[in-house]
């Protein structure tokens, strides 16, 4: 490919709403351009990127046994209102209507489609199993769409649907697709992990997320250097505390703490560790007659270190909040309480409320609390004594450094990554909910268990910026590269030297299979460097009139900081060890 035939279009500023580094990069480089909110056009240069991540991911689920098949974008609803996912999806699903009022959605997924699929055309287990892929646009109305591809609205995701007879044949189907992810991403050239995860609107119940290690990265990954044990912040297990609840050693005290209504505030007043309090977070759910109308509001009082965070993800899997729950309002507090947030606590109550204590917070002594008074708290709390043993405990918090990892083999270290790719294990979820089934052995009909794996194809990308980039601009893995080499001859519009050298090696390099750009601009030196070395091509070889009368050519990584010179005669044979390695 010559420059001069393609579409080479840089910027020097970012646009003024690009927030990360890879949307700057991405527009600067000419990657890709707004049309809208969250929605982009994939320009030349990006589309070779996005095409590159799609053939690998193509290759390995090819593979991997899936086959690959193309569903609408536009879905009809009812597919959806047979599974529930048209009302309990929300405003993320964008909902239209065709000219005869009927209803349509713009798919985010396909477990509708896929499924419907199955039920019509997988009739008898000698059929399976069965693994269906596509690449295919999706679409996400997200409140606040922003990072450019990070968290766009529109986007092309590769996703697969497994189906099989029986749960042990499910996860055999699961895993092989989980070791064809690690295959994908080891082929990236990326730094990744695979963590374990919660599944989720989804639905399911075994689930792993692949996460591109980043410094920018939204999502917090946790991990065991250690061991093998990953887990985003969302899954990962705080370990219950080792060893006995100390005895009490302290008085029950009310003790004045006047405007100090924080965990962290009350400490420092007191002169205590952090640690040392308890703060209190109030739900609230829904209670439902036998009609199913509200019939009243049960008031949760969860019991907190100080220092720890709640996790809503591991509170919504305790029973009794697991049908959903909902922060619980002011007047419903001092209900219950008789005080406003910022002084409340477990004691002195004016209505009975459901108390469930994280596993730190059960094995305390003489801890800290609101006194349900104003400007009050109370010190020297102990179970047993000043109230009664805790009736539910559970892992409420999130996670952090130095906490012990789950599998007893070292300490817990936290760093930030993006996700990129899910594997799910769904069972019978959606089959259940659409009847879909296929005659067993026995000649009864059984539903199929699902698995369902995603890829965001045009997220990677953005991804890999985030990861691989400095001041100049993008640093892309051979893999994913727009153009693996780029040739930069110096004068090409002056000297027949350099024009014939470079078409030479250009025809070469292609003859060798090797994805290379010949710039043929004609662009001053500085200009042209800077083109390539903000758009990441990540071997470039450099072509003047001095050097070819040398006999030398000049080599270039783009993580090197300085030029290599190579005999002209054995650039060729350089270019493709360097591309080997």
């Amino acid at each position: 490919m010559k420059a001069s035939q393609f579409f080479v279009s840089t910027l020097k500023e970012a646009p003024a709403d690009a927030e990360v580094v890879s949307h700057r990069l991405m527009t600067r480089a000419g990657l890709i351009k707004k049309l809208g909110a969250g929605i982009y056009t994939y320009m030349p240069m990006g589309l070779r990127v996005i095409r590159k991540v799609e053939a690998i991911v193509r290759e390995e689920m090819n593979r991997a046994g899936a086959v690959e098949c193309t569903m609408p974008v536009v879905q009809p609803a009812e597919l959806w209102q047979e599974t529930g996912r048209f009302e309990k999806m929300g405003p993320e699903l964008l909902r239209i209507q065709d000219r005869h009022g009927r209803d349509f959605i713009v798919q985010p997924t396909s477990e509708e489609v896929v499924t419907d699929i199955a039920r019509q055309e997988l009739r008898s287990y000698k059929q399976l199993p069965k693994n269906f892929y596509q690449i295919q646009t999706k679409f996400r109305d997200e409140r606040r769409p922003r990072f450019g591809l990070m968290r766009g609205r529109e986007f092309i995701m590769k996703d697969a649907y497994s189906f099989d007879r029986d749960p042990a044949g499910a996860q055999a189907s699961y895993q092989a697709m989980a070791q064809a992810y690690r295959r994908i991403f080891d082929r990236f050239g990326l730094k990744y992990r695979a963590v374990a995860a919660d599944s989720g609107a989804i639905g399911g119940d075994l689930s792993e997320e692949f996460q591109v290690i980043a410094a920018t990265g939204e999502d917090a990954i946790v991990y065991c250097p250690d061991s093998d044990y990953a887990a985003n912040m969302e899954k990962a297990e705080a370990a219950a505390p080792a060893g006995p609840r100390p005895a009490p050693a302290q008085a029950r005290t009310l003790t004045p703490t006047p405007g100090k209504a924080t965990c962290a505030d009350v400490a420092a007043l007191l002169g205590v560790p952090l640690s040392s309090t308890v703060k209190s977070l109030v739900l609230a759910t829904d209670v439902l007659n036998d009609a199913g109308e509200p019939a009243g509001v049960q008031v949760w009082l969860l019991l907190l270190r100080g220092d720890h965070d709640m996790n809503e993800i591991k509170v919504s899997k305790v029973p009794g909040l697991d049908a959903g729950f909902r922060f619980a309002t002011v007047p419903e507090i001092e209900e219950h309480f008789g005080a406003k947030p910022g002084y409340l606590g477990p004691l002195d109550l004016k209505k009975p409320v459901k108390i469930v204590a994280d596993r730190e917070v059960a094995v305390m002594a003489d801890w800290i609390c609101g006194a349900n008074q104003v400007d009050h708290h109370i010190t020297g709390v102990n179970w047993g004594r000043d109230l009664p043993e805790p009736r539910a405990v559970a892992d409420l918090r999130n996670v952090v450094a130095g906490d012990r990892s789950p599998d007893g083999r070292g300490e817990l270290a936290i760093e930030r990554g993006i996700e990129v790719g899910h594997v799910f294990y769904l069972g019978t979820k959606y089959s259940k909910a659409m009847g879909a089934t296929f005659l067993n052995e026995d000649g009864k009909p059984a539903f199929f268990e699902m698995g369902c794996y995603g890829i965001g194809v045009t997220r990677l990308p953005a991804a890999a910026i985030e990861q691989n980039h400095d001041e100049r601009g993008i640093i892309w893995p051979d893999a994913i590269a727009p153009f693996t080499v780029v040739l930069c001859p110096i004068g090409m519009d002056r000297s027949e030297t350099v024009k014939a050298a470079a078409e030479q090696l250009h025809m070469d390099l292609l003859a060798a299979g090797v994805d290379v750009l010949l710039d043929d601009r004609g662009e001053r030196p500085g200009a042209m460097f800077a083109d390539w070395e903000l758009i990441g091509v990540p071997h470039r070889v450099v072509l003047s009139e001095r050097g070819l009368k040398e006999g030398q050519v000049e080599y270039q990584h783009r993580r090197d900081t300085a030029a290599t010179k190579v005999a002209a005669a054995d650039i060729l044979s350089f270019v493709k060890e360097k591309l080997a390695a």
